[in-house]
């Protein structure tokens, strides 16, 4: 790995530069605390380090917890301690539609994130630094519309950290309205439908057995439980975690709502974390979903994953008329027949199936991969969920029985 060789001044200011390369990365998305930055110090201390290798391990060693973070750790590294390859890269991520800077590639989410960090305070809109002055600059001007109407059609993926932070505050005001059952069960009313011959009698008792009035009942409504499956691969582990901050203020709400709220995640391997929706904390409950997924961006097995769903607890959440949401791509590794067959099952033990698919948020999107197409036929309806708009959508899609997004004209370009 080609790394840049820290520049640091000889006067003992190492523990300096590494409490302020802490704060960027903390910045940056990282959660690092006191106790993380001493840790880091005394390991530079106690290890050394001859190479520019030995002094980012020893850092990512430190930082660094789940695999999400690497690659926001490497692009701050390289900002921080001055890879001049990077540097001048560095305010062009900041400015929206720029042509002309050295490096025209476009940003990754993590590198954006990292620029931020490293140059707090400066404005988008700001003049890049003095160049060729020949050099043609031309700047989107569609971001100059409302911000908050921008943040909601804007993908998940290509947020920065001050947006994704924004972007949960309107997730955790969003609401999935419940259609209640009709159960089997029955509660007393004057204007039911039913005659309650049982109460009847038992009223005409105390009059001697005379009838007065008619006893009535109607059928009682309950809510349904709601169970989420959330694909956290490496392709998805961007939207699932704001699917997931959706579920914790869904799970939440006060008042009339959802029975249950079951929420698992799988990549290579299904993980209940219903437990730790129940924190009233949305950091705390997704830091204790996190841990206990150890499979977060890894690669998928769908099949193999609603496999367990299947076998160990369908009894246990799919009752009593359950909703299931499938939050995932579709990319599988898994034989297309397995698939198939366990979503069929999943379709037939739930009362109706909604996929969310952030793929849809490309234009011409068509279920040419084997797992998309094993799976389209078993859903109630197929939908986006790349932005807050399409989650909102959800709404629509839960409420109303006919709605099935884009199942349908998928299903005809399978068939053709």
């Amino acid at each position: 790995m080609d790394l840049p060789e820290p520049t640091m001044a000889n006067d003992g200011r190492l523990a300096d530069n590494i409490t302020h390369f802490a704060r960027a990365l903390r910045k940056a998305g990282l959660k690092l605390g006191p106790g993380r930055v001493v840790d880091a110090i005394g390991a530079v201390q106690a290890a050394g380090f001859t190479s520019r290798s030995d002094f980012f391990w020893i850092l990512h060693a430190c930082f660094v917890t789940k695999p999400e973070e690497r690659q926001v750790f490497d692009q701050v590294f390289r900002l921080y301690w001055r890879d001049p390859r990077y540097l001048d890269h560095m305010m062009a991520m900041l400015l929206p539609q720029v042509k002309g800077v050295a490096d025209d590639r476009k940003a990754a989410p993590a590198e954006r994130r990292a620029a931020e960090a490293l140059l707090d305070g400066v404005r988008r809109d700001q003049p890049p630094p003095a160049g060729n002055q020949g050099d043609e600059i031309e700047i989107d001007a569609s971001a100059t519309a409302a911000a908050e109407e921008r943040l909601r059609t804007l993908d998940f993926e290509l947020m920065s950290v001050d947006e994704i932070a924004e972007a949960r505050r309107l997730v955790a005001r969003l609401a999935l309205p419940v259609r209640p059952l009709v159960s089997r069960r029955s509660a007393a009313t004057p204007l039911g439908a039913r005659i309650d011959a049982r109460a009847t009698i038992r009223a005409s008792l105390r009059l001697g057995g005379e009838i007065g009035r008619l006893a009535r009942r109607k059928p009682r409504p309950r809510p349904p439980n709601l169970v989420a499956i959330c694909d956290i691969s490496g392709s998805m582990s961007a939207y699932s975690r704001m699917v997931l901050h959706f579920l914790h203020a869904v799970a939440n709400r006060k008042g009339p709502g959802w029975a249950h709220v079951h929420a698992f995640t799988f990549g290579t391997r299904l993980t209940n974390i219903t437990r730790h929706l129940a924190q009233r904390d949305v950091d705390a409950a997704l830091a204790a979903a996190g841990a206990e997924a150890q499979d977060w961006q890894g690669g998928t097995r769908i099949g193999a994953c609603l496999h367990a769903l299947n076998r160990d607890w369908s009894r246990r959440v799919m009752g009593q008329g359950a909703v299931v949401l499938l939050i995932s791509d579709g990319l599988d590794r898994d034989p297309p027949d397995l698939l198939a067959r366990e979503m069929q099952r999943l379709h037939l033990s739930s009362r109706r199936l909604i996929w969310v698919n952030p793929l849809l948020r490309w234009d011409g999107f068509l279920p040419r991969a084997q797992g998309i197409r094993a799976m389209l036929p078993h859903v109630d309806c197929f939908r986006s969920g790349h932005s807050i708009a399409t989650l909102q959508g959800l709404a629509q899609a839960v409420a109303n029985a006919r709605d099935s997004g884009e199942r349908d004209r998928l299903l005809a370009y399978i068939g053709s």
